[in-house]
């Protein structure tokens, strides 16, 4: 055997055991194959915003797996046509998360921004408002983890964003308000965690923000 022109193909790399807990670099790659499966035709898109809902809610990996078992599995590197707000490629997952920070203080973001794929604020005794009512979405899945102590944090999305939230009070309020009111399945999606403690969490679209017109706006600047 002429071993030069059989070289042994390289060893699959070995799977992650179905009982580890899952990380936000496993979800990351769930979500990808599902937005692509998505655009493909795969899924509706309610079976898509109900798989994404079970994505940040299970815990273990071969959970997770259970999501795409009956897709292809090169769905996320497919060459087929992809979503207006793809998952960022471009975005490390491993990189770093942008942190927003206001004690006895007030912070905000707000204007022509680029939001990471995840941002941590915290808020003690201090105010902070997220406004994403303008920001340029360099992925599909946003993730912004927030944490108050008797402070107030405030998150803006524009209309048809898809706004998903998952938190608790004690003593505190933490409300998202519109979630899934997005239809259309190319739409970024804000995922906001939070808990608030003597402190006040509250997320909600902007009434007359939508990131259509903002597009629209801006191409009619850069005409005149």
């Amino acid at each position: 055997m002429d071993l030069e022109k059989h070289a042994a193909a390289p060893a699959p790399e070995a799977a992650a055991p179905a009982g580890l807990r899952a990380s936000d670099a496993d979800r990351d790659r769930i979500a990808e194959i599902l937005s692509h499966a998505l655009a493909e035709g795969r899924l509706t898109a309610e079976e898509h915003s109900e798989r994404l809902d079970s994505l940040y809610e299970l815990k273990t990996v071969g959970e997770l797996d259970v999501l795409v078992r009956d897709l292809p599995a090169g769905a996320a590197a497919a060459a087929a046509p992809r979503p207006a707000f793809p998952p960022a490629a471009a975005v490390d997952p491993a990189g770093p998360v942008e942190t927003v920070v206001a004690v006895f203080s007030s912070s905000a973001r707000k204007g022509r921004w680029r939001p990471g794929a995840r941002t941590r604020a915290v808020s003690v005794l201090g105010d902070i408002t997220i406004d994403l009512t303008e920001a340029v979405f360099e992925q599909q899945v946003t993730e912004i983890n927030v944490t108050s102590v008797l402070g107030n944090v405030e998150i803006l999305v524009p209309e048809n964003v898809t706004l998903r939230g998952y938190g608790s009070g004690v003593l505190g309020n933490f409300e998202v308000r519109g979630e899934g009111a997005s239809t259309d399945p190319q739409a970024p999606v804000v995922i906001v965690r939070g808990f608030a403690l003597l402190g006040n969490i509250e997320a909600h679209p902007k009434l007359g923000s939508r990131l259509v017109d903002l597009a629209q706006k801006l191409r009619k600047r850069l005409d005149g």
